[in-house]
């Protein structure tokens, strides 16, 4: 390819990526950073809300934003298609971004610390054995009610 070629092509054929796997894999690992990073940030925001120095103001948007996060009430129902999901993907984000931008960044850089270090501890395997007995019996419990009460 001559040189005319290669500017009108946008450049000579070695920038393209060889593998376009390659660039899916990229991507996939640069979103699973980011997730582990709104996941550490959700902990430290959690650690902040228990700090002195961050204003009751700060906390209790935490804590509505929490709430949205975990709350079966959206802005736009889950069931509409694409846009149900899209508001979860845009306003949580959103608003754990705006609670870290009120934190005081010095809390912030400590809570992020603190949740990074909690975040290498082991799982305790004993904690969720202890967990899946308690659901597997809870379920077990319900269904031998409903056997007695509707079947019997």
């Amino acid at each position: 390819m001559d040189k005319d070629a290669q500017d009108r092509c946008g450049g000579d054929a070695s920038t393209a990526p060889a593998d376009p796997g390659q660039a899916t894999k990229g991507l996939i690992s640069n979103v699973k950073a980011r997730m582990r990073a709104l996941r550490r940030d959700g902990h430290a925001i959690f650690l902040a809300t228990r700090d002195p120095r961050v204003s009751w103001v700060v906390k209790l948007l935490a804590i509505a934003v929490a709430f949205y996060a975990l709350s079966p009430i959206d802005l736009i129902p889950d069931f509409i298609p694409v846009l149900g999901y899209l508001d979860d993907l845009i306003i949580v984000p959103l608003g754990i971004w705006f609670v870290i931008a009120l934190i005081p960044e010095e809390v912030m850089r400590e809570c992020r610390a603190k949740a990074s270090a909690d975040a290498q501890l082991t799982v305790s395997k004993a904690g969720a054995a202890a967990i899946v007995i308690f659901w597997i019996s809870g379920a077990a419990v319900l269904g031998w009610i409903v056997f007695v009460r509707w079947i019997v």
